[in-house]
């Protein structure tokens, strides 16, 4: 069974960074497109950005205006792993954070149901 590992998740003050790491080791990640959710309690799932699987190309990376200009997702393929770089992060970021793969060589999408490969998640709570 194919398995994304989150980490990076966790305890930071407003105005701090964190870095996530989604891992897939089980899959050829040159063929899947890498979205990045958070869900906060009480509320539902959010897409917050994606990256296409090729990202050479305009366009192939997504962020939603909640995290425009703070958050930046990259990706290393051969690491098999993406990334999510946190910048100036504020309390109303706080949530579980979770990465999905959509094997597609289309531009990504924050469609939740587009993915077929989930992350467990990993907390992310900004706080002082």
């Amino acid at each position: 069974q194919v398995k994304l590992v989150e980490s990076g998740g966790g305890l930071v003050q407003p105005g701090g960074s964190l870095r996530l790491s989604c891992a897939a080791p089980g899959l050829i990640l040159d063929y899947y497109a890498i979205g990045w959710f958070r869900q906060a309690p009480g509320k539902e799932r959010e897409g917050i950005s994606c990256i296409s699987a090729r990202d050479d190309r305009d366009g192939n990376r997504y962020y939603a205006e909640s995290v425009k200009g703070r958050f930046t997702v990259s990706r290393d393929n051969v690491k098999k792993t993406a990334y999510l770089q946190m910048n100036s992060l504020k309390p109303e970021d706080t949530a579980v954070y979770y990465c999905a793969a959509e094997f597609s060589l289309r531009p990504c999408t924050n469609d939740s149901e587009a993915y077929d490969y989930w992350g467990q998640g990993t907390q992310v709570t900004v706080s002082s």
